[in-house]
C-alpha cells in the first residue's frame, strides 16, 4: 500500500500539463511537484528503469512563477500521452491521490515492482529549493531513487538524462556537456579561415545561464570572446533576456548596442537564443528564422563538401516571418514544414528528415540527425583532402549540436562558428534578406478554450466568424499576415502580424486583437 505524505495539501486549482509542463505561480505549485515526483518515478518503470528527468523551471517566465516538465529517457519531451496522466494526478483530490496513481500505473501497464530513478536540476529561482523538496517526498512517496543534478540550464537537464541512459553520447554531467561542447567548437574555429577571433555580449536574463555560461567560456579559451550581461545582478527576465528582446524589439535595459555589435540574449533557464545588432541606426532581430537559415546554408554546404547525401528540411511555426520562409524555398532550395507552436510538434516533424533543423522564432531549436544520417556521417570515407576536412567538420558539428533539445549555448556556438566559416559580420548575416515588420499583441479574455484552430495554428475554425474577419483585416493591408491562437498557459489570445510596414503591422496586429476581444468574449480594457 501506498504511505502518501499529506504534508503537500491540493490548493483546488486546475493546472494543467501543456507542452512547457506546468507552470503557473511557484505558491501554487507544492503539491503539483509532490505529485509530479510520483509520476516521474511510475514514468522510469514504465521505461524499465531507465532514468527521467524533471526540471523546475519557468523558462522566460516573472520571477515569482515556477514550474516542472518531465524528460523521458533520452532528452525528449513527455510522451504526449502522458500528459493527460500529469494533470489528472496533479488536480485529483487529496483523499484520491493513491487510488489514481494506482489507476495510471493499471492503465498503462506499469510494472511497479521496476527500479526506478529520477534526477531533478532546477534554475535560479527563489522557489526551486522548497519545490525540489516536494518532489522529493513524492518520489520517495513511491519508494522511488532522486538524483539531484542542482541549479542547472535545462539543456543540461536533458542532456544528463540522456547521457545516463545512452553512454554513447556523452559523460551525464554538467562537466561533461561543458567539455563535448567546448571541444567540438574550439575544433570547428580551428578549420575556419584565419580571422580575429569572435567577439560577442551576451545578455545572460540575470538567469541559470550566466553562471554556467562562465565555466563554457573557461572551456572555450581563446576561441570566442564574451562580455557577459544581466548575470544576476537584477530581477530574472525583467526587461531582459530573449523573449523580451524578441517581443519588445529592443535591446535589454542598460545595454547600448553600438552599430555593428555582434549580441544576443539568453532566456531565463537557456533554452532559447536571439542575437540582434544595430544597422544604419536601427535595432535589428537576428532571431530563431535566422538561425535555421544559417544552420540549413552550413549544414547543405559542409555535407556536398564531404561528399555526403544528405536529405536536409526545415521545420518553422507560423510565427516564422514570411521573408524568411520565402528565402529557404527560394533560395537554398530545402523544403520547409509548419508546425504547431511548441517545440514537442517541431521535433515531431523534424524527425521527417535525415537533417531537420526547427527553431520556433523565439529562438528555440535545435538540429535533430536521425540514426541513418549519423551511421553514414560515421562510416563516410573522403575522396579528396578537401572532403576529409569538409567531413571532419560535419562530424564536429555532429557533437556540437545537443539534439536532445533547444539549447541556447549550443545554438550560439553553432552561429558563431558558421559565421566565423563563412567570413560574415553580423550585418552580413542580417543582409541576407529583410524581414517583413511584425508586431505580437495579446488579447484578454474570459476563457481561452473558445478559440479553436487548425492548419498549425494558422487558421481559426472558433468562434464564427473570427477567420472571416481576420483574413478581411489582413487582405487590407500590403503583405498582410496575422493570425491568432490561444495561450497554453492563461487566458490570453496570442495575435501575430507583418506586413510591409512597421506602422501598418502594428495596425493590424491591433485590429486584429480588437476583433478577438470583439468576437471571443474579450475582459478588461478593449485593445
Amino acid at each position: 500500500d501506498l504511505i502518501i505524505n499529506m504534508a503537500h495539501p491540493s490548493h483546488g486549482k486546475h493546472v494543467e500539463y501543456g507542452t512547457a509542463g506546468f507552470r503557473t505561480l511557484a505558491t501554487l505549485l507544492d503539491h503539483v511537484l509532490y505529485r509530479v515526483g510520483m509520476l516521474a518515478v511510475l514514468r522510469s518503470q514504465y521505461k524499465k528503469g531507465a532514468a527521467v528527468g524533471v526540471m523546475i523551471t519557468a523558462s522566460h517566465n516573472p520571477a515569482e512563477d515556477n514550474g516542472a516538465k518531465i524528460v523521458d529517457p533520452y532528452g525528449e519531451m513527455l510522451e504526449q500521452a502522458w500528459e493527460a496522466h500529469a494533470t489528472r494526478l496533479a488536480n485529483c483530490p487529496d483523499a484520491e491521490v493513491a487510488a489514481v496513481f494506482e489507476d495510471i500505473a493499471r492503465a498503462t501497464g506499469t510494472d511497479r515492482s521496476v527500479a526506478s530513478h529520477v534526477i531533478v536540476g532546477r534554475d535560479t529561482r527563489t522557489s526551486g529549493p522548497a519545490l525540489v523538496a516536494a518532489l522529493t517526498h513524492g518520489v520517495e512517496a513511491v519508494q522511488g531513487k532522486l538524483t539531484d543534478a542542482g541549479v542547472v540550464t535545462t539543456p543540461q537537464l536533458h542532456f544528463i538524462v540522456r547521457c545516463t541512459n545512452d553512454s554513447s553520447y556523452g559523460v551525464p554531467t554538467v562537466e561533461g556537456y561543458t567539455t563535448k561542447i567546448a571541444t567540438a567548437f574550439r575544433t570547428l574555429i580551428a578549420a575556419a579561415p584565419p580571422s580575429p577571433r569572435p567577439t560577442l555580449t551576451l545578455d545572460c536574463a540575470n538567469g541559470v545561464g550566466a553562471q554556467h555560461f562562465v565555466a563554457m567560456a573557461a572551456a572555450l579559451g581563446d576561441a570566442l570572446q564574451v562580455t557577459l550581461v544581466h548575470t544576476g545582478d537584477g530581477q530574472l527576465n525583467h526587461r531582459c533576456g530573449a523573449d523580451f528582446v524578441k517581443v519588445q524589439q529592443c535591446a535589454p535595459d542598460g545595454l547600448a548596442v553600438a552599430e555593428g555589435q555582434k549580441c544576443a540574449s539568453l532566456d531565463g533557464d537557456a533554452d532559447r537564443v536571439v542575437y540582434y545588432t544595430v544597422s544604419d541606426g536601427s535595432f535589428a532581430l537576428l532571431d530563431g528564422d535566422r538561425i535555421s537559415i544559417l544552420a540549413a546554408q552550413f549544414l547543405s554546404s559542409v555535407a556536398r563538401a564531404a561528399g555526403v547525401t544528405l536529405n536536409i528540411g526545415v521545420v518553422q511555426t507560423a510565427y516564422a516571418n514570411g521573408s524568411s520562409t520565402k528565402f529557404i524555398t527560394d533560395t537554398l532550395h530545402v523544403p520547409v514544414a509548419c508546425a504547431k507552436t511548441g517545440v514537442k510538434h517541431l521535433h515531431h516533424l523534424a524527425q521527417d528528415y535525415d537533417v531537420g533543423v526547427y527553431f520556433e522564432a523565439n529562438g528555440h531549436g535545435t538540429v535533430l540527425f536521425s540514426d541513418n544520417a549519423l551511421k553514414t556521417i560515421a562510416t563516410a570515407t573522403a575522396s579528396t583532402p578537401e572532403a576529409a576536412t569538409a567531413l571532419a567538420n560535419l562530424r564536429a558539428t555532429v557533437d556540437l549540436i545537443n539534439q536532445t533539445v533547444g539549447d541556447a549555448f549550443s545554438d550560439l556556438l553553432l552561429v558563431e562558428v558558421i559565421l566565423a566559416h563563412s567570413g560574415q559580420s553580423v550585418k552580413d548575416w542580417l543582409a541576407q534578406f529583410a524581414d517583413l515588420p511584425s508586431r505580437q499583441l495579446k488579447a484578454k479574455i474570459a476563457n481561452r478554450a473558445v478559440v479553436l484552430t487548425t492548419d498549425a495554428e494558422r487558421r481559426c475554425t472558433a468562434p464564427a466568424g473570427l477567420q472571416e474577419r481576420i483574413d478581411a483585416l489582413a487582405a487590407s493591408f500590403p503583405s498582410g499576415r496575422s493570425f491568432a491562437r490561444p495561450s497554453g498557459t492563461e487566458d490570453v489570445v496570442r495575435v501575430y502580424a507583418e506586413a510591409a510596414t512597421r506602422e501598418q503591422a502594428d495596425a493590424l496586429a491591433l485590429e486584429v486583437s480588437r476583433a478577438v476581444y470583439d468576437l471571443a468574449g474579450g475582459v478588461g480594457p478593449r485593445p
